[in-house]
């Protein structure tokens, strides 16, 4: 994959944001916070071509003998984790929670095998090569924090304070928040996916949940007060974007609320509020089986698929709207639909 020239933009003092020029899965922002004797990341490219791009992008904007040497991980997912093997020298900093997520993944070389040696012709195969083959983990090794926390953790870079804060699970079990009361920032992880008019995102993926705990994440985010918050994926929001994403995160919960007391199975549900196509200016609309399948696990108390099993169901019903998406073409060649 060529994600060159990705977009290294200055949003606040001796701040920048990495925003890869495209959306899809892996494809997570990364921050840069440098001062005149120190350097931090906030999170990483997913493999070592794009962390060497963003590593590029970094030096060029520090000071003469700085270096990266501090990397903040907001959750331990591989998209933001497994390019700190860029940085071999940094002090890598998560949660205590997030060692436990690292297990649950595969490694990267596992993850690797798995992507290049899966059947194109199968739903999980095929979708994984469309989503996943763009990346080269073959030679990544898996990326152990030096550091971890609970609670709140305070650093300086330079003059800069940098606050972190654990949340409960959310996203993942893990994550964290990284406040930059300076800089009047906030990274958020993938508690937000970002999206705006002007720059549609993707449907956000929630791997633990349950929502009442991402909504409640992302109140706290605005309880900082801060007017720019990044979020892991997607184009950089302002107070009233967060809200709006707020709007989105209660209607899926209300809806798997009122489709688990109404007796339909998860993955049923799912497709339900994939067809309301209530947000049909998001891509990715079958991540939302992981998001309902997660909600329904707090409502019933059922344990979690593996990784495997659970991106299969999301490769079938991705399968399932395009084939519809095809049909509806045929049958209406005139009119736009979009996979």
């Amino acid at each position: 994959m060529t994600i060159n020239r990705a977009n290294v933009s200055a949003i606040a003092e001796d701040l920048h944001v990495w925003l890869p020029p495209k959306r899809g899965w892996g494809l997570a922002n990364c921050g840069l916070l440098a001062s005149a004797t120190t350097a931090l990341w906030i999170d990483t490219p997913y493999d070592p071509v794009l962390a060497s791009e963003f590593l590029a992008a970094s030096r060029r904007l520090l000071a003469d003998g700085v270096t990266v040497d501090r990397v903040i991980v907001t959750h331990a997912n591989g998209d933001h984790l497994w390019g700190a093997g860029v940085v071999p020298d940094a002090e890598v900093i998560s949660t205590r929670e997030a060692l436990e997520h690292i297990h649950y993944e595969p490694t990267p070389k596992q993850q690797h095998a798995l992507v290049a040696g899966s059947d194109p012709a199968s739903p999980i195969g095929g979708y994984l090569q469309e989503h996943f083959g763009r990346f080269d983990w073959s030679a990544t090794e898996p990326v152990h924090p030096d550091t971890v926390f609970t609670g709140e953790l305070e650093l300086r870079v330079g003059e800069y304070p940098v606050q972190l804060t654990s949340l409960p699970a959310a996203h993942t079990g893990g994550d964290l928040i990284v406040h930059l009361p300076r800089q009047s920032t906030v990274f958020a992880g993938d508690v937000i996916f970002g999206s705006t008019p002007e720059q549609p995102g993707d449907h956000p993926s929630h791997w633990a949940g349950p929502l009442e705990n991402v909504i409640a994440a992302c109140e706290r985010i605005l309880a900082t007060g801060a007017g720019i918050i990044v979020p892991g994926h997607g184009p950089v929001l302002d107070r009233d974007g967060v809200r709006a994403h707020i709007a989105y995160l209660e209607y899926v919960r209300e809806r798997a609320h009122a489709l688990h007391a109404a007796g339909i199975p998860a993955l049923d549900a799912a497709r339900r509020v994939i067809a309301e196509q209530r947000h049909p200016e998001l891509g990715l609309p079958e991540r939302l089986v992981l998001t309902v399948a997660a909600e329904y696990r707090h409502l019933d108390g059922s344990e979690a698929p593996n990784v495997l099993e659970a991106m299969t169901q999301v490769a079938v019903v991705a399968r399932e709207i395009a084939e519809d998406a095809a049909h509806a073409r045929r049958l209406f060649p005139d009119v736009g639909y979009r996979a």
